[in-house]
């Protein structure tokens, strides 16, 4: 299979706060923010895969920012890494100030996402080649991640995750 650049699967959808999104405090819900970031990942992932693509699991997600009803949220996603059937899928979100139109970082997640055929057993995906410095950085991270995964559930040896012991061994 040919690789193919993360920005082949860069996705961006923009949306307005409404008031029905909203928690007591005015701000978006936590849960609303994660399905939009599920929906632009697994856009990026068919993208990527050209294949359907299903959550396999939500890695990290740091909500740093509120926010507000009536903001303009866009959320960016694209595939950070591959391996075998599974892809890495980085999602930035971005706020967009009112007066100013600046943008300002809220929140970013990684999820996990599988390719599968008709049948829904995983099938393989393209390699991915980064070009940006950002692409590489997170590149390289997808595997200390995912390694660190397995060895928490218990897939993997912890003398084993060679990127992890590169971290504390010199």
């Amino acid at each position: 299979m040919q690789a193919k650049f993360p920005s082949e699967s860069l996705t961006t959808l923009t949306d307005v706060v409404l008031p029905g999104e909203t928690n007591p405090l005015n701000n978006l819900f936590g849960g609303e923010l994660l399905a939009r970031m599920d929906r632009a990942a697994s856009i990026s992932a068919r993208r990527h895969s050209r294949r359907v693509c299903v959550t396999a699991s939500v890695n990290n997600v740091v909500f740093t920012r509120a926010i507000p009803l009536g903001s303009v949220v866009t959320v960016e996603s694209k595939v950070s890494r591959t391996f075998n059937t599974s892809m890495e899928i980085f999602i930035d979100v971005w706020i967009e100030d009112r007066e100013s139109g600046i943008k300002n970082k809220a929140n970013e997640a990684i999820y996990t996402f599988v390719a599968v055929d008709e049948t829904g057993r995983p099938v393989p995906v393209p390699p991915i080649e980064p070009q940006t410095e950002l692409e590489k950085q997170r590149y390289d991270a997808a595997l200390r991640r995912k390694q660190l995964s397995l060895v928490l559930a218990g897939k993997m040896k912890p003398n084993e995750a060679t990127e992890l012991k590169a971290l504390f061994v010199e």
